[in-house]
């Protein structure tokens, strides 16, 4: 683990260009199938943003918060950047005891870490992502869940 967590932070620090700039400042829409999210993404800086979004996901509903390192290396295609970052989520689900419909509702706590790529299309005001969110639930369920992250479809302004 300490091996990847190296490796990322040297792909970080040789891929950041300086004189990048993010193709939008805000982004609003929606992220499937990793359940249905509500997705808000606003840039801080050129190359940093912060990621909210609200997912509906088995009976239940997850709300997450991410910090994302975004990277223009396709120089070719200036509107695409891949990007990656920690976070955090926090979710309260149903879940059913036997076949009588006897609920057990809990709480899970954990973090996130997120991978995908960006593109900003030119003409419209519009942007789209694919990314993997992968998230280790600390309290709670227990575990490794990699079903998070999805296409996201967003309004950009």
């Amino acid at each position: 683990m300490r091996t990847i967590g190296i490796a990322l932070l040297t792909i970080i620090f040789f891929t950041t260009t300086s004189n990048a700039q993010a193709p939008y400042s805000r982004a609003l829409g929606v992220k499937f199938p990793g359940g249905l999210s509500l997705t808000y993404k606003k840039f801080i800086s050129d190359t940093h943003n912060l990621e909210a979004q609200l997912t509906a996901w088995h009976q239940g509903f997850r709300v997450a918060g991410l910090y994302e390192f975004n990277f223009y290396s396709f120089q070719n295609v200036p509107e695409l950047s891949w990007f990656v970052g920690p976070g955090a989520h926090i979710g309260f689900w149903k879940h059913t005891e036997d076949s009588t419909k006897n609920y057990n509702s809990h709480a899970d706590i954990g973090v996130d870490g997120i991978i995908g790529l960006d593109y900003k299309f030119k003409t419209v005001p519009l942007n789209v992502s694919v990314d993997w969110e992968p998230a280790v639930t600390l309290v709670g369920s227990a575990g490794f869940t990699p079903v998070f992250g999805g296409v996201a479809i967003r309004y950009t302004f």
